[in-house]
């Protein structure tokens, strides 16, 4: 599967009511509420001595994909076009790869 089927299979569960206002609204939203269960169990691992749930990691990683896929789409862009996006300001940022002296002064 490709980043964009992804993305259009994944579309098929958005709330038809919705205007694009809130299809963006609510894809904000969502990436910070699940965003947020990431690091809560990140946290229950480092700080409460829970074993990593990797599995639940993945599963929510999943839903941050599925607001990443609806935030695209409320915009009108397909998410390849975001990762390339993404991937030409890190070349820019790092051409070498990652040097923490360009992370310090950029």
């Amino acid at each position: 599967m490709t980043i964009n089927e992804y993305q259009a299979l994944a579309m098929t569960t958005l709330n038809p009511s919705l205007n694009k206002k809130d299809v963006l609204i609510n894809g904000v939203m969502g990436l910070c509420g699940e965003s947020g269960e990431v690091i809560d169990i990140v946290k229950k691992h480092l700080a409460q001595g829970h074993a990593l749930d990797k599995e639940k990691i993945i599963d929510e990683l999943g839903d941050v994909a599925w607001y990443i896929a609806e935030t695209a789409f409320a915009l009108d862009v397909d998410l390849e076009s975001v990762f390339i996006r993404n991937i030409e300001k890190l070349k820019r940022r790092y051409p070498e790869g990652f040097e923490t002296e360009r992370s310090l002064h950029r």
